[in-house]
C-alpha cells in the first residue's frame, strides 16, 4: 500500500491586491481534500495561509502545519490542525514542511514565499531531491519570476534544466493534472 500524499504549500500570509489570489487559495486547499492528499503548510490563520487550511478542512481534508514559536503571534498559529508543529526556528520549519510532502506548490505571496521557492528549488538543482515544484501563476503572478529565470539561464548562471525544475500552471485545474500525473 502506498502512502497518502501530501503537497507542500507555500502562499502569502497576507491576502495580496487582487481576489483572484484567495479564490485560488481555496480552491487549491478543496483540490487536496477533495483528492485526498494531505495539505503540508506554515500553520498561520491568516492570508492566503489561512484561505488555503480553512478549505480543506472545511472539505474534510488532513492538515499539517508547521510554524516557529517567534511567528506564532503574526500569522496567528492554526491550532485545530489535524497535525501541528511548533518548531525552534524558520529553518526547521522548513525543513519539516519539506520532509513531510511530495510535491511542493508555490502560490502568490511574499518574500517568505520566496524564500522557501528558491530553497527547494536550489536543493533539486544540486540534487539533493526530485520532488515537484508547481508555480500557480494566479493572473500572472509569477510572469516576472520566469522571466528572471529565464535571465539566469541565459546570463549563464544555470543550465536550462533550470526552467523544467519549476512547472508554471495558470489554474488550480491545471494544478490538479499535474499533481495526479506526478504522483502517478
Amino acid at each position: 500500500m502506498t502512502h497518502p500524499r501530501s503537497v507542500c504549500v507555500y502562499c502569502g500570509s497576507r491576502a495580496g491586491a487582487k481576489p483572484s489570489y484567495a479564490t485560488a487559495a481555496k480552491a487549491t486547499g478543496a483540490m487536496l481534500a477533495a483528492r485526498g492528499w494531505q495539505l503540508v503548510y506554515g500553520a498561520g490563520d491568516v492570508g492566503l495561509m489561512g484561505e488555503v487550511a480553512r478549505a480543506a478542512q472545511d472539505a474534510g481534508g488532513r492538515t499539517f502545519g508547521v510554524i516557529p514559536e517567534h511567528l506564532f503571534p503574526r500569522e496567528v498559529g492554526k491550532r485545530d490542525l489535524t497535525t501541528f508543529v511548533v518548531t525552534e526556528t524558520m529553518h526547521e520549519r522548513k525543513k519539516v514542511m519539506f520532509m513531510n510532502a511530495d510535491a511542493v506548490v508555490v502560490l502568490p505571496g511574499g518574500a517568505g514565499s520566496l524564500d522557501e521557492l528558491f530553497e527547494v528549488l536550489t536543493w533539486r538543482q544540486i540534487g539533493l531531491h526530485e520532488k515537484p515544484i508547481f508555480l500557480l501563476n494566479t493572473d500572472g503572478y509569477w510572469n516576472l519570476l520566469a522571466a528572471l529565470i529565464d535571465q539566469i539561464v541565459g546570463e549563464g548562471f544555470a543550465d536550462a534544466s533550470l526552467r523544467d525544475m519549476l512547472v508554471m500552471l495558470d489554474d488550480v485545474d491545471a494544478l490538479e493534472t499535474a499533481l495526479v500525473s506526478a504522483f502517478a
